[in-house]
């Protein structure tokens, strides 16, 4: 009868402290990091324009740019606002995939589409430190 009790215990205490060890990769997201992501699309979303044209006058020349690279980039800027527009409004609520994912889909599945999770950077600040530290 003690065996059985000692077992019976063992499994109870098993199957109660059931613990999850590892840092799930949704636990970077959350609700605050949803809406900073939301205000910094709506008020940055423009910026998409000119980095869209820089890249497009890159790869596919100056024409391209100026018909191609402007009609892309009001696209993907208007896409980025209404993003962030729909991330303000559902801050609260894990809406993406039962998470606080970004709405917009990842640009490292694809060569030449998809979006950062925050808009691009406009200006020459780098966030490389190249310069030495003395």
């Amino acid at each position: 009868m003690k065996a059985f009790f000692v077992a019976a215990l063992l499994i109870t205490f098993a199957v109660l402290c059931r613990a999850d060890i590892h840092d799930p990769p949704s636990n970077d997201y959350g609700p605050t990091r949803k809406l900073g992501r939301g205000v910094s699309n709506v008020l940055f979303g423009i910026s998409e324009l000119p980095t869209t044209i820089a890249k497009v006058n890159d790869v596919e020349g100056n024409s391209a740019a100026g018909g191609y690279g402007v009609v892309r980039g009001v696209g993907r800027s208007v896409m980025r606002m209404q993003a962030g527009i729909f991330e303000i409004l559902t801050w609260p609520f894990p809406v993406v995939r039962g998470s606080y994912f970004p709405v917009l889909e990842n640009d490292v599945h694809w060569i030449h589409s998809g979006y950062q999770e925050f808009p691009p950077e406009l200006g020459n600040e780098s966030k490389y430190p190249y310069a030495r530290h003395y």
